[in-house]
């Protein structure tokens, strides 16, 4: 359904103070979408509970990121990313996303829970959309969706390593480096 969806190359934006939030189940099914994620992706509660979160799934996301993202999760850790999402009409707005397991009374994983909030612009412009950008190339160069998804992670773990940083810090340096340029 998603990938039948054409592009307007239209951003969206939300306010500084609105937060996204979504909860999957383990296989990534919508259980539930605050009225800011219905806004802003432009579906309604009944078209969207029950679907893949990659509904939403952008094709200028690279397939490495969210490899990256899901092994952390499903490891039962939290994970900070910046995300490209597309709307229901095709139009597009950027996250800066934190997603968490979700645990029952037990102990048990049971799901997901991301909020997201309006994403920093100089972190977007640089380094997260060159960057996003070079794995998406680096993953269209190879035939295959295994190699594809092999070449892409293997980039994005040499690009995380390179820093010295893990990758939890990597995105906090992101984030810190924004906040000084804008009080520049």
């Amino acid at each position: 359904m998603s990938k039948s969806r054409p592009l307007t190359g239209v951003e969206r934006f939300f306010e500084e103070d609105d937060v996204i939030v979504s909860k999957t189940d383990l296989k990534g099914r919508i259980t539930y979408a605050n009225r800011t994620f219905l806004h802003v992706a432009g579906y309604t509660e009944a078209e969207i509970l029950g679907q893949p979160h990659s509904i939403i799934r952008h094709p200028d996301m690279p397939r490495a990121v969210f490899k990256f993202l899901w092994d952390t999760i499903e490891a039962g850790q939290e994970i900070f990313a910046y995300v490209i999402n597309r709307a229901k009409n095709g139009d597009h707005y950027w996250v800066y996303a934190h997603v968490t397991p979700s645990y029952d009374d037990a102990g048990n994983m049971i799901g997901y829970h991301s909020n997201r909030r309006v994403p920093d612009r100089h972190v977007l412009e640089n380094p997260i959309i060159p960057l996003y950008r070079a794995l998406c190339e680096e993953e269209a160069r190879h035939v295959n969706g295994k190699k594809q998804l092999a070449a892409g992670y293997r980039m994005l773990v040499d690009t995380i390593t390179g820093t010295g940083l893990p990758y939890d810090e990597f995105v906090a340096s992101l984030v810190a480096t924004g906040a000084r340029d804008k009080a520049a």
